[in-house]
């Protein structure tokens, strides 16, 4: 290609997918940072904790019972439960299940859940293979990293069109781990993205439903199958990113290779990775944490407000569900999670989504407003809440960047892993596995995480 001065000029999109596969391919375990090694294994804790607590859950319930009904063999642990399956079942049971509470980890580069869809096929992998907790790492890291390349790529078109990143993005993201793990030469670790790129679907439209959780196990499920295949010599487009009607132009259009290829600033898209604290769609977090700050700082009662005003970005539409009916659909309402904020009710707590349906909160409910604009992103809220006497009192949040401090962040995941999984499991299971998490490196063997994550047997 000539540019008007006569010089050659280099697509930047040409050879995306290989350039891409490439750079994750050469992830090394012992290379990494000790802070993104130990954001790794807060994202396998959290993980391991959303998905056990997420186990009573309707749609887990259903895509397990479902999964023992047709069987397969018994490679890889089921979550929870004193039986095995196969690997693709296992991803796709466990990726559900972890992502049935909406209470896992995000990345807004995506913008989406990456580790529910890249751990569940990964960890089914590495279990059944025999790697280690040094394998696993590296392989999660290369695969994550992939994924929020992927979304800088192609967003923010892909998600204003209504695709899923979980689903769409997330099943490269496992592809690209699995192949890590299984070692694949670059020319069939494309061929595997290839194979996830044709199987991605996934649509914002489901939100609120018991099909979002299942966007992360199939995913999973997908990806996974995508590298196996591969591995056996199953080809597809190994340039799928950027050929024509490929992933980048059929899924919103938007493409920027530059952006794929550049640092992330801090060096890493895993240590933005985002942590959930409250058991909601993350672009409710602000308006939470907007509204109770206030409630805390003035004192503030259901009784003396008359409204409550809630500014957000356009793009957060899919959490203004104006009137929820279900625990699932009041995760997704802006409305009833400033309901929840202002009468101080815990939305950490699994048992608060239920209760959208009491009349004390939809009585809340009914007295917010919600205004959508363009030029605020997911993570931003403005709220001002109105006294019955007029006055007004206002409060800005961001929830968009992650803690500096990691350490501190390991602790909250721990806390959390207690609050959550902790009933499930009971004490002293639950304190066997934050032990074995938090000593989770070198050669510790996956399969060793995974038996204590099983259910015993009766």
């Amino acid at each position: 290609m000539a540019g008007s001065d006569g010089q050659s000029r280099v697509d930047p999109g040409a050879g995306l997918t290989r350039r891409l596969v490439e750079r994750a391919l050469r992830v090394r375990t012992d290379a990494l940072p000790d802070d993104v090694r130990r954001v790794a294994r807060d994202c396998l804790a959290d993980w391991i904790a959303c998905a056990i607590a997420g186990l009573a859950e309707p749609a887990s319930a259903i895509v397990r019972e479902a999964a023992r009904e047709e069987g397969g063999h018994p490679q890889a642990t089921v979550l929870g439960q004193p039986w095995k399956t196969s690997l693709a079942q296992a991803a796709l049971v466990n990726g559900t299940a972890s992502h049935a509470l909406d209470y896992d980890d995000v990345n807004l580069a995506v913008p989406g859940h990456m580790t529910v869809a890249i751990v569940p096929a990964l960890f089914a992998l590495a279990e059944h293979r025999g790697a280690s907790a040094g394998d696993f790492t590296g392989a999660f890291v290369a695969g994550y990293e992939f994924a929020c390349r992927v979304g800088t790529l192609v967003e923010p078109a892909h998600y204003a069109n209504g695709f899923h990143a979980t689903a769409t993005i997330g099943s490269l993201g496992a592809a690209m781990a699995c192949a890590h793990l299984l070692g694949l030469p670059a020319e069939t670790a494309c061929h595997a993205i290839g194979l996830a790129a044709t199987q991605a679907a996934g649509l914002k439209a489901m939100f609120g439903t018991m099909a979002k959780p299942l966007h992360a196990g199939l995913a999973s499920q997908s990806g996974l199958r995508a590298a196996r295949l591969a591995a056996r010599g199953f080809v597809a487009r190994p340039d799928v990113l950027e050929c024509g009607q490929g992933f980048a132009q059929v899924h919103g259009g938007d493409f920027d290779p530059d952006a794929a290829l550049a640092e992330p600033a801090g060096g890493d898209y895993l240590l933005r990775n985002l942590f959930k604290f409250h058991a909601a769609c993350y672009s409710t977090h602000s308006t939470i944490e907007a509204v109770a700050a206030l409630r805390r700082e003035h004192a503030l009662a259901a009784a003396q407000v008359s409204a409550i005003r809630v500014v957000a970005g356009e793009g957060c539409s899919i959490c203004n569900i104006a009137h929820p009916r279900t625990g699932l659909e009041a995760k997704f309402s802006l409305r009833a999670t400033a309901a929840f904020a202002l009468l101080g009710i815990d939305t950490g707590a699994l048992e608060t989504w239920d209760r959208v349906v009491e009349p004390a909160v939809t009585d809340v409910l009914e007295r917010v407003e919600v205004d959508l604009v363009p030029g605020m992103s997911l993570s931003e809220s403005r709220v001002a809440i109105v006294r019955a006497d007029g006055t007004e009192i206002v409060r800005a949040h961001d929830c968009g960047e992650a803690p500096a401090d990691k350490a501190e962040q390991s602790r909250r995941i721990a806390a959390k892993f207690r609050a959550i999984a902790g009933p499930a499991l009971g004490d002293v299971r639950a304190r066997t596995l934050l032990g074995t998490l938090d000593a989770f490196g070198g050669e510790t063997p996956v399969a060793r995480l995974a038996e204590l994550c099983a259910a015993p047997a009766r």
